[in-house]
Order: C-alpha cells, then sequence, then structure tokens
C-alpha cells in the first residue's frame, strides 16, 4: 500500500526530530565534560586544534587585487574532517564551539566551510561561544546561537599572513647569511631584540659609586635605625668615602631630637582577578611555573579535571586566553556570599570591587577565575595533580581576594633633626590583613617592619648610638626572566598573551636564548647576530612601536574598523622593498669581527661564526689559515679564548674497525664514537625490538635531539616516523602498535601513552 502525501511528510518530520544534534568543539578533553550536560540528543566531536592552515611547503598567498589565500588540510587531520562532516551530514542541527577567541572563530570557520559542502541547509549550522564549561554556560550559549565572526576570521587571517610572510621570506635568507634552521618571526624577533637590547645595556654598564648613611638613635630603652636623607634640607648626594667620612664627623658632633611624626592609616588594595598576562607572571613568581607550563595547566583546569567521581571531569576555571577584568554578577554574587560566610562582615566591601583595564579588552570574555567558589583550595588538593592543585589554589585567592575589604596598616613617619642633618624612618605595622587574609604578601618587601617606640613623641631627644656609613655601587639592569619579558611585552603592546607561550620557547627552541640557574634569559651569540643583521635590515618589522600599532591594527579589523587586504596591501609593499634590498646584499655569510687577534697566523683578526655545534671563533684570513677556538663571553662582553675539551677514550672497541671507542660532546650533549674517524664513521645505536610501525622495514633507533630522547626510522628521511619521547616496549592493548610511550612527572611517577592519537589509550602510574 502507497503512503499519502500527508503520511510521507510526516515521516520526513519523524526522521528529521530523529536525528542528532552535533556539537564541535576544538579540544577532546572537553566533550566528557561538556558530554553529561547535554544527555544523548546531542553527538559531540572534536577538530583536535586546527584542521586547516597554510600549506607547509609553499607560501599559501598571493596578491592579485585583493589577497589570496591557499588553504590545505593540516596533515593527519584529512579522517577527523571526514568524520565531521559524515556526522554532520546526517544532523538536524549543527553548533560550532570552538574556543571564544580569534583562533577558535578561525576554526569555527574552516570546519563550517567544510560542513556547507555536505549539508543542505546551511541554516541548520551555528556558532557558540562559552567563557566556562558548566550546564547553564553550555546551554545558554546554545539558546544565544549566532554565526561565526567574518570579522575576527579577517583578524586572524591578517595575523596569520602577516606571521607567514615574515617566517616564510626571511628565515631562508638567514640561513644563507649566518646558518641553516634559523627562523624569523614577527613578534618572536622583536621580543628577541628586547632581550638583546638588554644585554647590551648590562654589558656597557658602568657601575658608580655612591653612600648611604645610617643613623641607630636611642630612646628610654629601645633602639631603632633611621637613614640621613637631607644635608641643609637638599637631598644627599654621597660619591666618594672621603665625603661621607667628613659628613659622619659632622653629625658625631651634633645632638639630634623628633622633629616631626605623622601617624596615618594606609591602606593596600586587593588586585584585580588574573587575566592571562597577569597569570603568567604571577605564576611564574610565586610558583616558578615557566608561562608554557602555566596555560597547559590552565587549560587542563578549564577543560575540567575529576574530582570526587573518577569517572565524571569537572571544569574548574573560566576560560584564561583573556585580556578582560570583568566579572559576572554570578560570579560577584557567588565570591561576597563565600567571604561573608567564611570570614566576617569586616572583610567584605559595601559593594563588589570593580576593576578596569585600559585599552580595548575582550569584555565578552570575563577574567580568569574559579567557577565553583565552594570548590576551595583544600577540597581540589584532594583529587588533583600536585601542580594543577597549586595553579588552581592561586586563580581562587586572587578572585576570593579581589572581592575583599583593602588590608590596613598604622603607619608612622618620623623626622630627627639634628644641625643641618635629617634624618626620615618609616614604621608600619599590619592592623587589619583585610583580603590578605586569603592571599598572604605579595612580596618580601611586605614582610619587613621597622619598629619604632610607641612612646616616641615631637620634640623627644634622641640618643646617637652608632653611625654607619655604607658604600654601594648602581647596578645594571636586570634580565629578563619570562615574567618580566611578559610584563614588558604587554605593557609595549607586541603580541597578545595568548601568544606568549609560544614565543618563548620558540627563541629558547632556536637557540637564540638561554637560561641560567636563576631562569633569567642571556641571548647567545647566535640571537645577537641575527637581531643586528634583522635591525640593520628589515627596521621596521624589528621596530617595536611598529609591532605594537599592527597589534592594533588587528583588534580593529576584529571590530570591524578596518579592511583586511588594506593592512595587509600597506605593509606588503613596504616589507617587499626592504627585502629584496636585504637579498639583494652580498649573499656570503658574514662572520662579526672581533678585535683578538688571531694567534696562529698573527695576520688577521679572528671572527664568530656559527657552526652545528654552536658559535666559535674562526680566523679571518680562511682558507689560508685554519685556525678554530672555542670562547666565553664575560658579563662585560669581553671575549676569552677556551680549549674544548678532549674526547675521552673508553674501555671499548670499535665492531668496525677495531679502534677504541670515544665519548665526544655533540650538538645535543655527550655521545659515544669510533675513534678513527672520519675513516670509520661508526656510532654504537640502541635499538627497538620492533620494525617501524609506518614503513614496516626500518629500525626504530633511539636518537639525541634539542628536546632530550626520540625514537626514529633507520629509513629516514624516506621515511619520518618518529616519537619525541622515551618508550616501553610494551604494546598498546587498545591498537596493539608495539610500544608505549613513556612520559614523567616531577615527582617520578610514570604515564603510559598511546602515541595514536586516535587510539587515546593512556595509563597513569
Amino acid at each position: 500500500m502507497v503512503p499519502l502525501k500527508g503520511e510521507l511528510e510526516a515521516l520526513k518530520t519523524f526522521v528529521i526530530i530523529m536525528k542528532k544534534k552535533l556539537l564541535i568543539v576544538e579540544s577532546p578533553a572537553k566533550i566528557k565534560t561538556i558530554s553529561k550536560f547535554l544527555g544523548d540528543d546531542f553527538r559531540i566531536m572534536s577538530t583536535v586544534g586546527h584542521i586547516i592552515d597554510l600549506p607547509p611547503n609553499s607560501l599559501g598567498i598571493t596578491i592579485n587585487g585583493s589577497i589570496g589565500i591557499e588553504y590545505v588540510p593540516i596533515k593527519d587531520k584529512e579522517k577527523i574532517i571526514a568524520d565531521i562532516c559524515k556526522a554532520a551530514s546526517t544532523s538536524s542541527e549543527i553548533f560550532l564551539g570552538p574556543d571564544p577567541d580569534r583562533e577558535g572563530e578561525i576554526i569555527a570557520w574552516h570546519i563550517g566551510q567544510e560542513i556547507k559542502k555536505v549539508i543542505k541547509d546551511p541554516k541548520i549550522m551555528h556558532r557558540i561561544t562559552f567563557n566556562e564549561i558548566t550546564a547553564p554556560a553550555i546551554k545558554q550559549a546554545i539558546i544565544d546561537k549566532t554565526d561565526v565572526d567574518l570579522n575576527k576570521v579577517a583578524a586572524q587571517q591578517a595575523r596569520r599572513i602577516l606571521d607567514r610572510w615574515v617566517g616564510y621570506e626571511v628565515s631562508p635568507i638567514l640561513w644563507r647569511k649566518i646558518k641553516k634552521g634559523l627562523s624569523a618571526g614577527r613578534v618572536q624577533s622583536v621580543a628577541l631584540r628586547l632581550i638583546c637590547e638588554r644585554e647590551e645595556a648590562i654589558r656597557n654598564f658602568k657601575p658608580e659609586e655612591y653612600w648611604s648613611i645610617l643613623g641607630i638613635f636611642g630612646h628610654n630603652d629601645t633602639n631603632f635605625e633611621a637613614a640621613l636623607t637631607h644635608i641643609n634640607d637638599k637631598k644627599i648626594d654621597l660619591k666618594d668615602g672621603e665625603t661621607t667620612a667628613q659628613v659622619v664627623a659632622g653629625i658625631k658632633k651634633e645632638t639630634f631630637i623628633v622633629q616631626e611624626i605623622v601617624d596615618k592609616t594606609r591602606l593596600k588594595n586587593p588586585n584585580a582577578p588574573f587575566m592571562t598576562s597577569t597569570l603568567q607572571q604571577t605564576a611564574f613568581n610565586r610558583l616558578g611555573f615557566a608561562v608554557k607550563k602555566t596555560m597547559t595547566l590552565a587549560q587542563k583546569l578549564y577543560e575540567g579535571l575529576p574530582l570526587q567521581d573518577k569517572s565524571t571531569p569537572v571544569a574548574l576555571i573560566t576560560y584564561m586566553r583573556t585580556d578582560s577584568l570583568r566579572l559576572s554578577d554570578t560570579a560577584l554574587d557567588q565570591a561576597r556570599t563565600f567571604i561573608n560566610k567564611t570570614y566576617s562582615k569586616d572583610y567584605l566591601p559595601s559593594k563588589p570591587n570593580v576593576y578596569a583595564k585600559g585599552g580595548k579588552a575582550q569584555d565578552a570574555h570575563e577574567a580568569i577565575r574559579p567557577i565553583d567558589v565552594n570548590i576551595t583550595p583544600s577540597i581540589a588538593k584532594q583529587y588533583l595533580p600536585k601542580d594543577e592543585a597549586r595553579l588552581y589554589e592561586l586563580i581562587w585567592q586572587r578572585f576570593v581576594a579581589s572581592q575583599m575589604t583593602p588590608a590596613q596598616y598604622a603607619q608612622r613617619n618620623v623626622v630627627i633633626q639634628g644641625g643641618k642633618y635629617t634624618f626620615k624612618v618609616t614604621g608600619s605595622t599590619l592592623i587589619f590583613d583585610g583580603y590578605l587574609k586569603v592571599y598572604g604578601q605579595e612580596d618580601e618587601q611586605d614582610e619587613k617592619v621597622t619598629i619604632i617606640p610607641k612612646d616616641l613623641k615631637a620634640k623627644d631627644a634622641l640618643a646617637l648610638q652608632k653611625i654607619d656609613p655604607k658604600q654601594h655601587f648602581t647596578q645594571p639592569p636586570a634580565k629578563y626572566t619570562e615574567a618580566s619579558l611578559v610584563k614588558e611585552l604587554e605593557k609595549e603592546g607586541i603580541g597578545r598573551p595568548s601568544t606568549y607561550a609560544n614565543i618563548l620557547s620558540t627563541i629558547q627552541a632556536r637557540d637564540y636564548v638561554i637560561v641560567d640557574s636563576k631562569k633569567r634569559f642571556t641571548p647567545t651569540e647566535l640571537g645577537m647576530a641575527v637581531v643586528k643583521m634583522l635591525v640593520d635590515n628589515l627596521s621596521q618589522i624589528m621596530n617595536v612601536k611598529f609591532t605594537a600599532l599592527m597589534e592594533e591594527d588587528l583588534d580593529k579589523i576584529a571590530q570591524g574598523e578596518l579592511d583586511r587586504d588594506t593592512l595587509l596591501r600597506e605593509f606588503y609593499e613596504a616589507f617587499k622593498t626592504a627585502l629584496d634590498a636585504f637579498m639583494g646584499e652580498d649573499k656570503r655569510k658574514k662572520p662579526e669581527p672581533t678585535e683578538i687577534a688571531c694567534p696562529e697566523c698573527k695576520k688577521h683578526m679572528l671572527a664568530i661564526r656559527f657552526g652545528k655545534s654552536g658559535s666559535f671563533l674562526g680566523c679571518l684570513g680562511y682558507p689560508d689559515c685554519s685556525f678554530t677556538s672555542n670562547f666565553t663571553r664575560a658579563e662585560d662582553g669581553t671575549i676569552e679564548l677556551t680549549q674544548a675539551e678532549a674526547p675521552t677514550l673508553l674501555d671499548e672497541t670499535c665492531p668496525n674497525c677495531g679502534k677504541q671507542l670515544r665519548m665526544i660532546k655533540g650538538r645535543f650533549g655527550l655521545f659515544k664514537a669510533c675513534s678513527g674517524y672520519p675513516e670509520c664513521k661508526y656510532i654504537p645505536q640502541v635499538k627497538a625490538s620492533f620494525k617501524c610501525p609506518s614503513c614496516k622495514k626500518g629500525d626504530i633507533i633511539q636518537r639525541k635531539w634539542r628536546g632530550g630522547t626520540m625514537w626514529g626510522c633507520s629509513n629516514y628521511p624516506q621515511c619520518k616516523f618518529a616519537v619525541f619521547s622515551d618508550i616501553e616496549e610494551t604494546p598498546c592493548p587498545k591498537c596493539k602498535l608495539p610500544f608505549l610511550m613513556k612520559k614523567f612527572s616531577k615527582d617520578g611517577k610514570v604515564t603510559l601513552l598511546c602515541s595514536d592519537k586516535n587510539c587515546g589509550y593512556k595509563k597513569e602510574g
């Protein structure tokens, strides 16, 4: 029997209703957290980050009137795209939910463009954003569904094109003129310039002598210190010991009285809740976390970690890439209720504390805060890994403290006079802790307390017990740390806090800087050479102010106030002119001459050159003179020649030629090799017991690299299979791959995981 037309329509409607809705997010870690909120009506899939980008082996940008962009799927993302499109083709409604920033917007746009190819009605596809992964936030986002913001897409495209032009066009020139493998970056190179200029300032710094004088004064049975500040009402400026001795002699002849006492209450207000840059700085200073580590941990707290129920992750903080200080009314009410209940009314201001940020903050976002203030750090510590718990505690404390009353100090300023000599001292005593109850002292200065006698009164006579002159020298500018560099980048408007972790990682990975035991950046000879060459030849892209203005223009594109192609064309015209001049120069590598004469030929000066193992000194008379030497550079910039350590012979023989093996220091550390090199090139290799899972032919061999140990196929470069970690030869119980990766935490715990991201097997030790 053939169904009637009305029955067919009803059947179609029923089929549509039975279709599931599809939510697409950026990170697979969010799926489990979100799925508990939406139930069986939704299918949730992940793009696993970006899915489409510029091609890896060509520029991918054309300028023919408008700016043309060539997009290709990122390697290994074709299956993800196909799976999402297949699910979308049978979905009743599609929600694009990548992160609420420009990178998230371009991911939403890219996957949306792919989905449009397989669905009949593009109106069933929507963009949603949420700043926290909670049931109310997700459900409200679905209600407030909208379209992809094409202005944000254009801003991300402009940033990507600018970065591609600089990186793709400039880096090869550096390879020719300095050494292979170098990279330039529109923001990265400017950040490196800041470090190099600071190092130059330190090297050129000339310390100046100055003196201070402390007086120890007695009142009744109490002694206290005060510093000499003025002579004849003029601020002291003691430059040498002889002048200081004359002043000390004069002070000893005087009698002293308390000229003035001023008592007042000083308020110290709480800091604003965290945004990305302040979280990065404070986590570095308080917890010792590198910027990259902070962002990785914050990502986990945002996406969700299990608490009491090990099978159910709980999102703990709001979105961690934000420059907003705004707090929602819900968050403010939650904080005020908690403070009133946990502490007392004295710790609760009469109205919420509101913080404003200069410039154009993304006010659609909130500051970084805990989602549920009732999940206190003491509760979180019971369930979270140690570092995640420490970062959560910092975020929780900063948020709660931001809504508390100020700390109060009783401050006493005392002026002491003896003839023409004026001494001053300030004592400060904490009388009400306020927000410090939660957040604690900010730094060491807050903990220093100067004791001033309570019974001290104006006109009281004081006994000069002792005079203590001290010699000092002015100090050079401090080297940058990750925290202080982030602060400087933000102050200058260079880059965005969400990009800082990648910038800092890149300049270290390229050997442009080293980090010392105090976590301070020092540029390498290579880093200094790269900056000098770029400043000399591409001054515009290395200009701090120009880079900051470019960030402002990108913001204008995102706000619809500036056309993308107008900005790009203006940049490229000036950039191409400078680039052509740079490329047209002498293409030979130009070593940097020093003032050290070659000790071998005595005719030429030595110059800094760069090889596979780093920088070294070589004679400018090469090839007639082949003298080379390692060297060190002192704090003041002077260079000293050093002898390379001789290889250590081992009690092992080469299986190929029978000569002794030796231990050699290479680019990535010590390794064994035959002492018969270059005639014999034998190097012992550690092999895995299984063949390459990719080509099925090569052996899997252990190698050293910049990041430590890696395992790769012996058929490289024909086969590029590699695992950048240690391995355990235990088959994956899920996908049967013949090994598992081993990851070690700081406390020594081992986590085993499958190298196949699509498998996802993980076992924590």
